[in-house]
């Protein structure tokens, strides 16, 4: 299973890169936010991967953070969702705002997606909200997770040369701060005793009202929109 590449962008179509690995070279089908988030042909590019493999197929998805790929593997996990629905759906929404929309319930957003129908939508958003607090809470995870020797460099190979040179270019994906905002404010609301399902409703509202939110300012917002009404 190839579950991350980095190497050099060789070229892009709309829907999919070709990214040299080592001389291999590697088809990856991306969602039209990814598409548009990647280096230009010839930059140094890195991408979590999922792979799908069927008798008949062999495809790469290609994502720019975990939490990405995680929520890609739990919508293809719905009835009736295939990879090319996902894509549309976090191309539409990325991931913060998936992680939104279902923590609250919001089938509409999903809706906007292109091939989502009403139905669809709100199965998406029934099957899912019990999964919204686990990949909202990955964003505090993600670079310790990734650490580790050479995560972070290209190489290049260069038939003529003795020995593999480094490019200088770091392509490995960075979580996103909002990401990591909600995954603290997930975490203190727990340790406030709050459930899962409510802290990621109020902490989902909270980073929509104020996207630029950090975590202390999350966590205040929630506490409000978790205090008693009345």
């Amino acid at each position: 299973m190839i579950g991350k590449l980095t190497g050099r962008l060789e070229y892009r179509t709309a829907d999919h890169v070709l990214i040299d690995v080592r001389g291999v070279g590697y088809l990856v089908y991306c969602s039209e936010r990814t598409m548009m988030s990647l280096p230009g042909v010839g930059e140094a590019v890195a991408l979590y991967t999922d792979m799908v493999v069927r008798e008949d197929l062999m495809q790469l998805f290609g994502f720019t953070s975990l939490v990405e790929k995680e929520w890609h593997r739990l919508l293809c996990s719905v009835q009736g969702v295939g990879a090319k629905v996902s894509l549309a759906i976090l191309g539409t929404l990325g991931p913060d705002g998936v992680s939104r929309a279902i923590a609250l319930g919001d089938w509409g957003s999903v809706k906007a997606a292109k091939g989502v129908g009403p139905k669809t939508a709100q199965r998406i958003v029934l099957d899912l909200k019990d999964k919204a607090p686990g990949v909202m809470a990955m964003g505090g995870t993600l670079p310790e997770a990734m650490e580790g020797p050479g995560l972070d460099e290209v190489v290049e190979v260069d038939a003529s040369a003795p020995a593999p040179k480094k490019a200088s270019r770091k392509a490995t994906p960075k979580p996103s701060g909002a990401a990591a905002a909600s995954a603290g404010a997930l975490s203190a609301l727990g340790n406030l005793g709050y459930s899962p399902s409510d802290a990621a409703s109020a902490v989902a509202e909270a980073a929509g009202d104020n996207p630029e939110a950090d975590e202390s300012a999350l966590i205040r917002a929630a506490l409000r929109l978790l205090a008693p009404k009345g």
